[in-house]
């Protein structure tokens, strides 16, 4: 096999550097296309050239560090949720970065890095890949919409003249992808790496109660068609009906809700929320999708309200790892940390989900301390991330070998 030596310090080093690109105390504020988002894009673009790779903008803004000829494509994402942790993504990003530069320094096979654009989805979850990876045109996610009305057209023309053609995925020969595990389970377990069996399934609805907007102190209660009452009967009901469908591996959030008028005195005429639902079971994502539908009607008869219901964007489906990428990671995780490792799925979704459309893939996690992402408190132990550059390194001088 052949071999070369990742530089843990400067790995590190990098790593806070694009941390000072948005940081809000010990978190950051990287929203894809805002001004910290392309100045980090621009220094990545940077350290990739001084790497020795070929920095390409695609018209998307996804960012690759290409090396020369077919090679392993390694990377994941660096913006940030609204209120982000300095990890998530960017990990994936700096690691990948790492071992691109190691191994071109020792002569040894090619690698290319990339740091997709909109993964965490100011116009839609995984955004930057989904274009890449032909599951959604650019002329239809150019139409997609921010929360302050801006489309994904007008965002990106700040990309300016960096924006070339699509890169062609058929160059590169698989995708790793290196994450913080964004939940609990390495972190009780004392455990540092987590080798991913497959990404769960989502899907997501808008939701929206249209019940009697009235006066708050002169409408009794038995009278009310109140829409944030009604919400709650369909929280309940779902807690209730669910019961005998999930596992506890099942997940499903309420993560938006919007009151109208939202105002003190007046009883709400009117709520639309967001009612998302995640498995690694594709039949089951089916079956909570029909408890929803039967909940909806049953509480629609119950309150006289109008509740109606629309898709969000697209459906995304379990999608396994591929075998050759996880016996590479399960053999490099035992070598860098013996008995400290464990196979797991993905309860969040990444990017890889929607390369494995293109080539195999694999992915690797390392802890999260007490288990938070997608907040500023998102931390991991710098041992743990150590060992993750070493491990994904070991990784992928396997797959070259193979």
């Amino acid at each position: 096999m052949e071999r070369f030596t990742v530089d843990p310090a400067r790995f590190l080093a990098d790593l806070h550097a694009l941390r000072q690109f948005g940081k809000d105390g010990v978190g950051v504020r990287r929203r894809a296309f805002a001004e910290p988002d392309i100045a980090a894009r621009d220094w990545l673009a940077k350290r990739m050239s001084d790497a020795g790779l070929t920095p390409h903008f695609d018209p998307v803004g996804n960012l690759f560090g290409l090396a020369p000829g077919p090679s392993l494509l390694l990377g994941s994402h660096s913006d940030t949720q609204p209120e982000g942790g300095w990890l998530d993504g960017a990990l994936g990003v700096i690691a990948a970065l790492e071992v691109a530069r190691a191994s071109a320094e020792a002569g040894c096979s090619p690698i290319s890095v990339v740091s997709f654009q909109d993964e965490e989805g100011c116009f839609g979850a995984l955004t930057g890949s989904s274009v890449w990876s032909g599951k959604l045109d650019l002329a239809e996610a150019d139409t997609l919409t921010a929360a302050d009305g801006t489309t994904l057209a007008e965002a990106r023309a700040c990309l300016g003249g960096r924006a070339g053609d699509f890169i062609d995925p058929k160059q590169f020969t698989g995708f790793l992808e290196m994450h913080i595990e964004q939940g609990p389970a390495l972190d009780l377990a004392e455990e540092a790496i987590g080798v991913v069996t497959g990404i769960v399934g989502s899907r997501q609805l808008e939701i929206t109660v249209q019940g009697q907007q009235n006066h708050a102190g002169t409408t009794p209660m038995a009278m009310r068609r109140d829409a944030l009452t009604t919400v709650t009967r369909i929280v309940a009901g779902l807690e209730r009906a669910f019961a005998n469908v999930v596992t506890p591996q099942s997940v499903w959030t309420i993560g938006q809700l919007h009151l109208h008028p939202n105002a003190p005195s007046i009883v709400p005429g009117r709520a639309v929320f967001t009612l998302q639902w995640r498995d690694e079971d594709a039949d089951r994502l089916e079956r909570m999708e029909k408890v929803i539908n039967e909940v909806l009607d049953e509480v629609r008869q119950g309150t006289g309200c109008a509740i109606t219901s629309r898709r969000l964007r697209q459906m995304l489906l379990p999608v396994p790892m591929d075998g050759q990428m996880q016996t590479a990671l399960c053999q490099a995780a035992e070598a860098v940390t013996p008995g400290r490792w464990r196979s797991m799925p993905s309860g969040a979704l990444h990017d890889a989900s929607n390369v494995a459309e293109l080539m195999p893939v694999g992915m690797l996690f390392v802890p999260s301390i007490n288990g938070i992402s997608h907040a500023f408190e998102e931390d991991t132990a710098e041992a743990d991330l150590v060992d993750g550059l070493k491990v994904l390194a070991d990784a992928a001088q396997r797959l070259a070998r193979g």
